[in-house]
């Protein structure tokens, strides 16, 4: 049995891509596989899985030398289980920059395209085999590509990945819309969360300048409900970054609707991180960058110190 996995702290396209592929691995090509989870999912993907009718992925926490893997949404050990590299890893599917790091056993199909979403590649790999996916696999896809791309605003997107996220939305009666504001409502409730799972919610690790830095995003239509923690959130970020090995969190709060970030400044590195990387000067402990949106190809190339 393969598991198909994506990142830690899941997100939609790493909840619903490891589906996709796991049914399409086991039903068209008849090799059985399991979806997995590296952790619980957040609020948006918990609603999708709800919403199309999927049952909750099993978590895990490791792999062993007896599993047979394919990776997806990730190429980045740092975010994979601590023994990916005894596991016997058969595949790569990704839209992540080349990490490098993993080792595998034999030879493997890798496959890692620009473009905003895993699910898009996994719908161009599937090809004609997609019109036998049952509605709720192509829900999937669709929700995965709609949350990658945020409805289409991110700088991310692709003309393929908004083509390919149309037709599904053609084929199952879907009001884009509709489904993209229920996600990003359901993205936006972070009410049951703590600070320190705020900032680990949707956090990627990095270095900049020989510092470790915990790169956290947040995404809603609501910043202000996220802006009315911003003294907590800051105060928990040094136990935050000591327990994850870091120097630094460093915490974007990306408005969907007005299509900027507000990045949180409890320090003087942060700030000197952030006057170097954008067009900006910070004045307080937060400072907002108009038309900032993507970690990916906004918010990491632009980091300097």
């Amino acid at each position: 049995m393969i598991k198909v996995f994506g990142h830690k702290a899941p997100d939609t396209d790493s909840t619903g891509s490891p589906i996709i592929w796991a049914w399409f691995l086991t039903e068209v090509k008849g090799t059985p596989a399991t979806p997995c989870l590296l952790g619980e999912p957040n609020t948006e993907a918990a609603f999708v899985l709800q919403h199309w009718g999927l049952p909750k992925p099993q978590i895990i926490a490791d792999v062993t030398a007896e599993d047979s893997c394919v990776i997806v949404d990730t190429n980045n050990p740092a975010e994979l289980p601590p023994s990916i590299n005894e596991a016997k890893v058969v595949g790569i599917i990704d839209h992540h920059l080349l990490a490098g790091g993993i080792k595998t056993k034999s030879p493997i199909d890798i496959t890692i395209r620009p473009l905003a979403c895993t699910a898009t590649i996994l719908h161009d790999l599937m090809g004609a085999d997609v019109a036998k996916a049952p509605a709720a696999i192509k829900g999937a896809m669709l929700s995965c590509i709609l949350s990658d791309t945020l409805e289409f605003r991110s700088p991310t997107t692709t003309a393929h990945d908004r083509a390919v996220a149309e037709a599904l939305a053609a084929d199952l009666g879907v009001s884009i819309p509709e489904l993209a504001a229920q996600m990003f409502e359901a993205k936006s409730d972070v009410s049951a969360y703590s600070d320190a799972a705020l900032l680990r919610m949707d956090g990627k690790e990095y270095e900049v300048a020989g510092k470790q830095l915990r790169i956290s995003v947040l995404e809603t239509t609501a910043p202000q409900v996220l802006l009315a923690r911003k003294d907590s959130l800051m105060a928990a970020m040094p136990g935050v970054a000591a327990e994850d090995g870091a120097d630094q969190v460093l915490l974007f709060i990306i408005d969907i609707l007005k299509e900027e970030a507000t990045l949180l400044v409890p320090n003087d590195l942060v700030k000197s991180i952030a006057e170097a990387s954008f067009p900006c000067k910070v004045e307080g402990d937060m400072v907002v960058l108009p038309g900032i949106m993507s970690r990916k190809k906004q918010i990491i190339p632009a980091l300097k110190l």
